[in-house]
Parts: C-alpha cells; structure tokens; sequence
C-alpha cells in the first residue's frame, strides 16, 4: 500500500508527500488500512489521503519510542541532542517555501501573513530549546562532611503528544523543542484535519540525523488514536493542546496510569480598552488579536471590553480598520491575509453562534456572512452591544468574531474581564503603566499583554488559569513539564 503521493499544490509546486505513519524512521501503511481524506479548505477539494493510526498502530509507535530510549537515545549526549535540534532548525529554514505551501493548502492559512510566521517560529523554538540541552543538569541541594544531596533532572521517557490543527507546525515545535532537549521520545498524534506538514517533517526528521524511534508522527483520530497515547502504559507523559472538552478527557484516560499530563484548552480572551488608550493602537491590536488565523486561536482576544466615554469612537475606527486591511481570497496571493476556516464543521458552527448573536439582540456592525460560493470563508465580523448573558459572549467560537461591550469603571472592567470558566490570555491598552500594572495583577489569566494582543516568543511560557489547562509550554518553564526531579542523598560519614 502506498506510504507516498506526488501533490501538485494550488501555487503550481508538485513534491512528494508522505501519508504512511512514521514510524521509526519509516513511512508504513496503517494496520488496518484505514485512510481519510484532508480537504483543502479554499477549494473544499481533496489533496490526498493519509493513513490514520489504529490502537495497534499506537502500540507500534510506543514500543519503538520506547526501544529507542532505552537502548539509544538515553545514552546521547547532550551536545548531540543540541546538534539535532539545530540540524531540524536548518532543514527546516531549508524548506521554508514548501512547509509554509503545504500548510495553506492543508489549513487555509494565508501565505504570506500566516504560514511563514508559524514556519519561522518553529525555527525559533527549535534554536531555543537546542541551547538548554546542556542545561538540564541538576542541582546541589546539601553539602557537609557527613552528606551530599543533590537533584538530577531525568527524562520522563516516551510523551504521547497530542497536537491541534490550528496550528499543525508550531504546536509540534512547542512540543518536540523542550521534549527533545530534556531527553525524551515522542509518539505525537496529529490532528486528522492537517496532517500534511507534519508528515513531511518526518522526512526531515530522517535527515537532520535522529535515531529511529526518537521521534514518531501519526495521523489519528482523537477517539481512537489520541485515547490510545493517553491510555497506553507505556507512555510516560502526556501533552496535548485542543478543546476543553477534550482536554478533560485526555486526563480522565491518563488518569487510569496516574501519567503526568500538561494541558493547553480553550479561551475566551478579554481584551480591556480604557479611555486613556492610544486608540489606533487599540483598533489595530484589537483586529489582530482575533482575525489573525481567522479566529482560530486559543487564546484570541475575543471579548473586547470599551469604556463607555470612546466605546462609539472605538467601533468607528475598528469597523474602518476591518473593512480597509482584512483581504479575502487565495491564500496563496501575498495581497490576501484572510483565509477560510478549517472545515465545513467549523464553517457551520461559526455561522450558527453568528445567527445566535443576532437573535440574541447583538447588533452586527461588520460582516456576518460566508462570502464565496466555494470555500469556508466567513467575513471578519464584529458584533457590538454585546451583553454577558449572550453564547457569543460567553462561549469559544473559534473563527473571525469579536463581541464588543461597554465599561464605565476600572472594577467593572475587571470584574466582566474574568467572568469566565477561560483563564488563557488577555489584553490592556492605556497609557498609565501604573494603571496596566495594575489591571495585569487583578486578570485572571496566563498571559497579559499590555498594548498588544497575543504576543508570544519561544523565551516565555504560555499557559493557562481555570479550564484553560494544566502547566506551561515555552521558555525555561516548559522544559519543567518533560523531566522527573529525583533526589539523591549520599551518607559520606559514619553517623547513623
């Protein structure tokens, strides 16, 4: 059975595809031969079909994660565990145009504005990660003549990874960069939705050097695949980024092992507008902390919350903004930087939580509508007057909606900013440091962005408060999630 495909991508590139499951170092047909089709979401054409991961297809995987750390990679240095990683790094800035291609094909990512920025970031993490390698030692708890006390941090050994598809590459990276430097293997479920890039990393995995086993990459559905990794007794760790509901379930299934789990889940962001803002500064974030991949982020600042003295001024400007920057079509065209969302699922729900909003009594002062004939693209859509009680308020849409409502007080604004089960991210603008200083303290939030929206870099953690999730990922935090401490205390005198 074919473990490849020949792909001739919309922007007139043709490469070779793999669509087996890697598994130690090669491309292998799935078990029971069972292959789904990943749609192109700007055409809702199929590009290929892919292999998806059977119960035993993920006891495979594991076992050959776990032969290879017990007789191969547990013994590598740490320089050659950074050189790999800088190797990945290289090829994957090698390939640049073609990772990013895949992507738009597969996610509907635009280009230019979108994919390219997640292939640069997983460039970022991989050079990061690769410069802790040799800093995961330990440390010196207790020194005296009688005794030694010391911590080694250790690999957990083989982590079930579980990642979304909204951001097929970068959450991979987020995931491999510290999993790899602190010495693990990875077994690493990909969303049935977006497999291709990652597969075609597999072959780069090959490249760069890693031993078979290290670092394996399935397509899977989450009921079968993603509940066999989460479940499996030898699988040490689990991580997994995606829905809440979801998210609950990962743990509940590790629960059985009692694993250590990390958790990334859902969001409904607030973003805090006072008065004293730089309102096009505002306007611009605002738009970007929640169009940017059309919605489709965890931590979008969705809930815009304005003060009641510049709240008709803000919408002015912001439906201005929309309609003047947003561009809609080929995702391939660099003039585009709106794509369509991921599937006809996700179409069909961001268009009924719309109808919900206006039913509900929201007013719709931008969009609202599916544009095109062929292709799940959603305009960026701005609802105002939008009140506590409302789903669209309240619940995680996932796609280019904002909820725009009205504060008068600092407290009040605080107090609607954490009404929620979410704890992911959240913004403030104002010009007051002592003001935004504040405000970040009282947010109920992982991460607070002051003028700005969804900033990230691969030096500080991200993570999540409430249902949210569990843990951090990024920066030296991250590295926290893949290693046991273990202590160790060495009588060296004779006293009992």
């Amino acid at each position: 059975m074919a473990t490849s495909a020949q792909i001739t991508l919309p922007n007139g590139v043709t490469y070779e595809q793999p669509i087996g499951l890697f598994i130690n170092n090669e491309f292998v047909p799935s078990s029971d031969g069972e292959m789904i089709e990943t749609i192109n979401p700007s055409t809702e054409e199929v590009i290929t079909k892919v292999h998806v991961a059977s119960v035993e297809d993920i006891d495979t995987a594991v076992n050959a994660a776990r032969k290879a750390f017990d007789e191969v990679w547990k013994d590598y240095s740490i320089d050659e565990i950074a050189k790999l990683l800088q190797k990945l790094a290289d090829l994957f800035e090698r390939d640049r145009d073609l990772l990013s291609a895949i992507e738009s094909a597969d996610s509907g990512k635009p280009r230019s504005q979108n994919s390219v920025l997640d292939v640069d970031q997983c460039i970022e993490n991989f050079r990061y990660y690769a410069g802790w390698a040799d800093k995961r030692g330990g440390t010196i708890c207790e020194s005296s003549p009688t005794k030694l006390g010391y911590v080694i941090h250790e690999p957990h050994g083989v982590c079930g990874q579980i990642i979304p598809w909204n951001y097929p590459l970068c959450m991979a990276s987020w995931k491999i960069g510290p999993a790899i430097a602190t010495g693990n293997v990875i077994v690493m479920k990909l969303a049935e939705n977006t497999p291709l890039s990652m597969l075609y990393v597999g072959k780069l995995v090959v490249e760069a050097g890693f031993p078979p086993g290290v670092i394996n990459l399935v397509a899977g559905h989450g009921k079968i695949a993603g509940n066999a990794i989460s479940c499996h007794p030898k699988v040490d760790k689990v991580a997994f980024t995606g829905s809440t509901a979801v998210g609950k379930t990962v743990m509940a299934v590790a629960a059985q092992t009692l694993k250590n789990v990390t958790l990334e889940c859902g969001g409904k962001s607030p973003m805090v507008v006072f008065d004293d803002a730089d309102l096009e500064q505002s306007v611009k974030w605002g738009y970007e902390g929640i169009m940017y991949n059309m919605g489709q982020s965890c931590s979008a600042t969705s809930r815009i919350l304005v003060q009641d003295t510049i709240y008709d001024k803000y919408i002015e400007e912001l439906v201005k903004y929309t309609k003047s920057y947003s561009a809609l079509g080929d995702v391939y065209d660099d003039n585009n930087n709106h794509g369509p969302l991921i599937s006809k699922v996700q179409f069909d729900k961001v268009l009924g939580y719309i109808e919900s909003g206006k039913e509900q009594g929201a007013k719709v002062a931008l969009g609202g509508t599916a544009p095109f004939e062929k292709g799940y693209y959603v305009e960026p859509t701005i609802f105002t007057d939008v009140t506590d009680e409302m789903k669209i308020w309240k619940e995680e849409i996932f796609g280019p909606v904002v909820c725009i409502s009205k504060f008068s007080t600092e407290k009040e604004a605080l107090d609607r900013a954490n009404d929620t089960t979410y704890g992911l991210g959240s913004a403030i603008f104002s010009k007051d440091i002592a003001k935004c200083l504040r405000v970040s303290r009282n947010l109920h939030a992982g991460s607070v962005w002051v003028n700005s929206s969804n900033d990230t870099s691969p030096r500080i953690p991200f993570g999540g408060f409430k249902m949210s999730g569990i843990g951090t990922e990024l920066g030296q935090y991250g590295l926290d999630n893949y290693t046991i401490k273990k202590a160790v205390h060495i009588n060296i005198g004779n006293n009992l």
